[in-house]
């Protein structure tokens, strides 16, 4: 299986490269950026790639891809997800943005803010743009898509639903949880089959299979592509199952010190522990 990931040097710049294993094969004089090296089609020729070692326990990981051009997040698109919230599935995607400064990696911590009791998880599958996409019809979207990575949408939620636009509640820094890393698309296969587990301190929070969105990947690619050009490293996140702590029951809402884990068939566990910070 074809794994990348980004890492942070010891200077705190992002590198990245091949993970196999333990061992992160630096791959930064192919291409700058693991962005930049899917808009130049490089992965194919990295798949054997084992130069430039890195002891993968040695380094802190980055998001998988660090500084996208646009994260597109898609609301209420698990069936499991929207009778919970108690609506009507939406005439359309709900679209909206993460800003790419709000990201971090697996293993660095998630900053709750103080000023919020309401601070919330989100189990998701990542989708990485492969290619310029704009207005690609549905039956030639996977054409798309370099690969897959683990996506942990942390949400302030009375910031998020005090008005009509979410933005204000998922975008706070340290909220996007992003990896361990992007598994290529060819290696994933049937995306349909991949099962999103969430757990809080060892318990199951949440569980879904992607084959239950609402609108499927190729769905949103062709949605989002018609309003907005995508680029190589470009970031859809495609909804969450059922399970969040805002509708439990009591409510579920994660605090200091809280573990959270993000678990995708084949893409790994991301891992992120709460912090509370002012």
């Amino acid at each position: 299986m074809t794994k990348f990931t980004s890492y942070y040097r010891a200077d705190k710049s992002v590198a990245w490269g091949r993970l196999d294993g333990e061992t992160i094969y630096d791959a930064t004089s192919v291409a700058p950026s693991l962005a930049e090296a899917i808009a130049d089609g490089a992965l194919d020729s990295l798949a054997d790639y084992a130069e430039n070692p890195v002891d993968l326990a040695a380094v802190a990981l980055a998001p998988v891809i660090h500084n996208p051009g646009k994260i597109i997040c898609i609301g209420v698109n698990y069936a499991s997800h929207r009778d919970e919230i108690g609506k009507a599935a939406p005439q359309a995607p709900v679209i909206f943005a993460r800003y790419a400064d709000s990201q971090m990696g697996h293993g660095e911590d998630a900053l709750k803010p103080s000023i919020s009791p309401q601070f919330d998880y989100e189990g998701e599958v990542a989708v990485i743009i492969s290619k310029p996409t704009h207005k690609v019809a549905k039956a030639d979207a996977y054409d798309h898509v370099a690969g897959y990575a683990v996506y942990n949408d942390f949400s302030v939620r009375d910031w998020q639903r005090k008005a009509s636009q979410w933005l204000p509640g998922k975008t706070w820094p340290g909220t996007g949880g992003f990896g361990p890393y992007m598994v290529t698309a060819d290696e994933v296969g049937d995306v349909t089959k991949l099962e999103v587990t969430t757990r809080v301190n060892g318990e199951v929070r949440q569980q879904g299979s992607v084959a239950d969105l609402i609108n499927d990947i190729p769905a949103i690619i062709e949605y989002v592509s018609t309003f907005t050009p995508l680029a190589p490293g470009d970031v859809i996140v495609s909804g969450t199952p059922g399970g969040v702590g805002l509708f439990m029951e009591p409510q579920g809402f994660i605090v200091d010190g809280d573990v959270v884990e993000v678990e995708v068939t084949g893409l790994g566990t991301l891992r992120n522990v709460v912090r509370e910070v002012d």
